[in-house]
């Protein structure tokens, strides 16, 4: 197997958070919400935050991008009672359901670069 395709199989949380990322940034348009500034530029900007965390921890292996990524997915579950966009259920269920994965993968990660927990050793 390549080294890559090693890599890709150790660091999946890092993968699927980097797609999370790109989800978040197409999702306005894809669900509907695009014409909505707030809720919006809120994804456009926490989703590229995300996936470029996620490349970094995939390529440099930072501890500290995790405990990132954990914040932004937990703003993402508050912002829309914050940012005051609740009403609108496409966004609003997108970046909880999208916030709460984000953090467990981050988690995930976490515990696993640190051998907590038994999870499988990262390369």
């Amino acid at each position: 197997m390549s080294n890559f395709v090693e890599k890709l199989t150790n660091r999946w949380p890092d993968v699927a958070n980097f797609l999370l990322g790109l989800w978040l940034v197409a999702s306005p348009w894809v669900l509907g919400y695009a014409g909505e500034a707030t809720a919006a530029w809120n994804v456009y900007i926490f989703g590229a935050a995300i996936a470029a965390l996620a490349a970094i921890a995939f390529f440099a292996q930072q501890k500290w991008e995790h405990w990132v990524s954990l914040a932004i997915g937990a703003w993402l579950i508050v912002s829309p009672w914050v940012l005051a966009y609740d009403a609108l259920q496409a966004a609003l269920w997108n970046q909880i359901v999208t916030g709460l994965v984000v953090c467990v993968l981050a988690i995930w990660a976490a515990a696993s670069e640190s051998g907590f927990g038994g999870l499988a050793a990262r390369s």
